[in-house]
């Protein structure tokens, strides 16, 4: 599990960041960023609609893998921002860990998260 310090909550926050935020979209996901020059870590939201699915117990399966992959890639982050991850499809729950893992990272790179280029 993500550690507390890594994640953030509210809607005060999360409206900040879908005001100011910049997207990267996939047909996954969608990754909103907003630079945060006060704090000393980036935070993570995850952020699954129950029109994406109904099920309590599938959505937070899915913002576990998810908060799992981002555990091993905030060593690799190199500014501080506010990251709002937006499960936009329903497949996220038939899509297989390495494929889901790829996705999320491509849009992590995409919106230049990452101290060096990735392959």
């Amino acid at each position: 599990m993500l550690a507390f310090k890594y994640r953030f909550h509210g809607h005060g926050s999360l409206r900040y960041v879908y005001k100011n935020g910049i997207a990267q979209r996939s047909r996954l996901f969608t990754v909103k960023t907003a630079k945060n020059t006060r704090r000393s870590t980036s935070r993570f939201a995850v952020v699954i609609s129950k029109k994406v699915h109904k099920s309590a117990v599938g959505r937070n399966r899915v913002r576990r893998r998810v908060y799992a992959i981002l555990q091993e890639e905030i060593p690799r982050m190199k500014s501080v921002h506010d990251v709002a991850i937006i499960v936009s499809s329903a497949e996220v729950l038939a899509v297989s860990p390495e494929e889901l893992k790829s996705q999320l990272v491509q849009l992590l790179d995409q919106a230049d998260l990452y101290s060096y280029s990735r392959p």
